[in-house]
C-alpha cells in the first residue's frame, strides 16, 4: 500500500509542478496575501475532483481489458518521457517564473481567474484524468485509492505551500537556477516512473 501512494505522490506532483501558468498565479496571490488560502483550496478541490474521476471512470474501463492496459502502460510511459524531456529542456533554458502579473483584488474575482487557469488548461484533464487514471488503472482498487490519495497529496502539499510561502518563495524562485534545479528533478521522476510503467 505504500508504493502506490509514494509513486502517487511522485507522479502527481512531478505533473502538478510543471504546469507554470497556474503556479504562476498561485505564487503570485500568496506573495500578495490575497486570498491565497481560498486559491489555494481551489486548485487542490480541482485536482482532487480530476484525479476522483480518472481513477474512478477511466481507471477503471482501463483494467477490464489488457490491451487497454498495455496501451495505458505505453501511452503513459511515452507521455511521461516526454514530459520529463520537456522539464529538462526548460532546465537547459534561462527562463525564471514570472511572479507578477494581473492583480486580483475581489473574491469573486479571485475565485473565476483560479478556476480559469486550472480549468481552461487541456494538460490538466490529460494529467489528471487520463495519464494519472490510466496509471492508477494497473493496481488493485485499494491500491488505487492509496494511488490517488498520493497524488491528492502531492496537490495539497504543493499548492498551499507555494501560497503560504510565496513571499520567502518568491526572491529564490525569481532566480532561474532554482527553476533549473527543479525542473531537473521533476524531469527525473517522470522519467523514473515511465521506466516503470514499461511492460516487462
Amino acid at each position: 500500500m505504500t508504493f502506490p501512494f509514494i509513486q502517487g505522490m511522485a507522479v502527481g506532483g512531478g505533473l502538478i509542478v510543471a504546469i507554470g501558468a497556474q503556479n504562476a498565479f498561485v505564487l503570485s496571490q500568496g506573495i500578495r496575501r490575497q486570498h491565497h488560502w481560498l486559491v489555494a483550496a481551489i486548485c487542490f478541490v480541482c485536482d482532487a475532483v480530476l484525479v476522483g474521476v480518472g481513477v474512478a471512470g477511466v481507471g477503471r474501463a482501463v483494467a477490464a481489458s489488457p490491451m487497454l492496459q498495455a496501451a495505458a502502460a505505453w501511452g503513459g510511459a511515452i507521455f511521461l518521457f516526454a514530459y520529463g524531456a520537456r522539464a529538462l529542456r526548460r532546465a537547459m533554458m534561462s527562463d525564471s517564473l514570472q511572479a507578477g502579473g494581473r492583480r486580483v483584488s475581489s473574491v469573486k474575482e479571485a475565485v473565476l481567474a483560479t478556476l480559469a487557469v486550472t480549468l481552461f488548461n487541456p494538460h490538466v484533464y490529460l494529467d489528471t484524468v487520463v495519464l494519472l487514471g490510466s496509471i492508477a488503472s494497473q493496481f488493485q482498487d485499494g491500491q488505487r485509492l492509496a494511488f490517488a490519495t498520493g497524488a491528492c497529496s502531492a496537490s495539497f502539499l504543493w499548492f498551499f505551500s507555494l501560497s503560504l510561502g510565496g513571499e520567502l518563495l518568491a526572491p529564490i524562485f525569481a532566480r532561474p537556477g532554482s527553476w533549473k534545479v527543479l525542473d531537473l528533478f521533476v524531469c527525473g521522476s517522470m522519467w523514473l516512473v515511465a521506466f516503470r510503467l514499461l511492460p516487462v
